[in-house]
């Protein structure tokens, strides 16, 4: 399968090989139509139109749009509910995705569809499968789902009147029939309790036991395996969705990579481009959406520099080898950390410390469940052309490695203050930097703050979230200075704001 679709793909770009930039352009585009056609080694990227239901024209998914297609993605995976403003921005969307040359397909999201409503998923296939951007694969209209056991299939395929390749987030362990699906996704890119938490003593599920579930199941069935950086989430009770807790990072982006080339599954999809709530992002900030209350942690962090990680990787996964090193064209560092140690007692001031709805078990007070699996440290990756020696400071400690070259990953132990890095080549500096922000004494905007700030050396361009994206920032807030309000989160100790002046919900 692979030695066939890497002669596909060799055959489609030998047929533009003169140098003249508007020729590679065409080499590219037709490699990627190569490789959609073969419906193998595809990758996805799971994109939230809940976040972005404010968005006016299709321009507004442009930017979106081309950073994916740059970065490698095949296709978004948008994930719709029923909100009022879903069809107008799957069409939005669509209509985008086909002005750019991208592919879409739906992910329909059963926290809010139901599964006796197998008819309307089945005709919103119909409907949004004859655009020119939907994904097809094995000439049937590619779709998926998050959740939706017991959803009946035959009623959907009945409904759709098309050729439907259903790729749902159904479930092993629930004992769901695989039998009548094309493939599945798994969501769990985290490794956990398996009750969606953190693992446990005595209770681990890895990824790649997830992996193995799934094959399990499938049979032979094409796989959707998950790649996700970071899960944490800290909603309190100024939003009726409170709820607070993480899975192990750290390095589970690098590592996930690498598992992905010696797995080489048929799909992989990338949890998320823009989902802010959960700190899983690899999108831009200043992509247009709005703020259902995760600015209080998402001000100051972009995430950009785990999209330019993962170029290498999936440039070597599209072609089916297991090391990214000859697919790096650049020198780069890419590095992220936490703001403060997880030591550091936020209890005073933070969001999460009184009572609120907990009908989802999924709220819990203070510092997140599931923080002690975290580690304090300063997670760097390196991808280079050639070796070289790398330093690293953290809070007034250095430490030199050799860095080879490829990708390689290093830490180095968070401490208070600034962080930087050098890259040495024969004695000469080829990077040299500070990080976008330090290892904090205090607690940004008064939480408990387990996102990452992620950045890159070179640095890219700035980014910062939007008016629009941060409008609920004070929401809940015990303190006065977060964000827009007066520093960067990131930059200023908090001042616990007189009670007459404390926002409110």
């Amino acid at each position: 399968m692979q030695l066939q679709k890497l002669l596909r793909l060799l055959t489609a770009a030998a047929l533009f090989t003169t140098p003249d930039a508007a020729t590679v352009r065409r080499a590219d585009s037709n490699i990627i139509s190569a490789r959609q056609d073969a419906g193998t080694n595809l990758v996805f990227c799971h994109f939230m139109i809940g976040i972005v239901g404010a968005r006016t024209s299709a321009a507004d998914y442009d930017a979106d749009m081309k950073r994916a297609k740059a970065a490698g993605i095949d296709a978004f995976a948008l994930n719709i509910g029923v909100d009022p403003y879903t069809d107008a921005q799957l069409q939005l969307a669509y209509e985008s995705a086909a002005n750019n040359d991208m592919k879409v397909f739906i992910s329909f999201d059963f926290n809010w569809f139901h599964t006796n409503e197998a008819s309307r998923v089945g005709q919103m296939i119909a409907t949004y499968g004859s655009k020119p951007a939907q994904l097809k694969v094995d000439n049937k209209v590619f779709a998926s789902s998050f959740a939706g056991d017991g959803l009946d299939v035959s009623a959907l395929r009945q409904a759709a009147g098309v050729d439907v390749f259903w790729a749902p987030n159904f479930h092993p362990e629930q004992g769901t029939d695989f039998s009548a699906i094309d493939g599945a996704l798994n969501w769990m890119g985290w490794d956990n309790n398996g009750n969606n938490k953190a693992p446990s003593p005595g209770a681990n599920v890895s990824v790649q036991d997830g992996d193995n579930a799934y094959n399990k199941a499938l049979a032979g069935k094409p796989y959707i395996a998950p790649v996700s950086p970071w899960f944490s989430t800290h909603f309190g009770a100024e939003v009726p969705y409170s709820k607070n807790w993480v899975f192990p990072g750290d390095f589970l982006w690098y590592d996930r990579w690498q598992e992905i080339l010696k797995l080489q599954p048929r799909f992989l999809e990338m949890v998320t481009w823009n989902d802010y709530g959960e700190s899983h992002y690899i999108g831009r900030l200043d992509s247009p959406h709005g703020d259902d209350g995760n600015s209080k942690w998402v001000y100051g962090f972009p995430h950009n520099g785990w999209l330019d990680m993962a170029v290498p990787f999936i440039a070597a996964y599209h072609d089916g080898a297991s090391d990214p090193a000859p697919y790096i064209k650049d020198d780069k560092i890419v590095y992220w950390f936490r703001p403060t140690l997880k030591s550091l007692d936020c209890d005073a001031t933070d969001t999460t410390m009184g009572d609120a709805n907990n009908s989802s078990g999924n709220y819990f007070k203070g510092r997140p469940n599931g923080y002690e699996t975290m580690e304090d440290k300063v997670f760097v990756v390196t991808l280079l052309k050639e070796a070289g020696s790398l330093e690293m400071t953290a809070g007034g400690k250095t430490q030199t490695v050799d860095a080879p070259a490829g990708a390689a990953k290093f830490s180095i132990d968070m401490a208070p203050g600034p962080v930087s890095f050098k890259l040495t080549r024969g004695g000469s500096s080829v990077l040299e930097g500070k990080a976008g922000m330090e290892v904090l004494d205090h607690c940004p905007c008064g939480i408990y703050n387990f996102n990452a700030y992620v950045g890159t050396l070179p640095a890219g361009d700035g980014d910062e979230l939007q008016p629009a994206g941060y409008a609920s920032i004070s929401a809940g807030l015990k303190v006065s200075t977060c964000g827009p309000n007066g520093m960067k989160a990131t930059n200023a100790p908090a001042q616990v704001a007189p009670a007459e002046a404390t926002p409110t919900a």
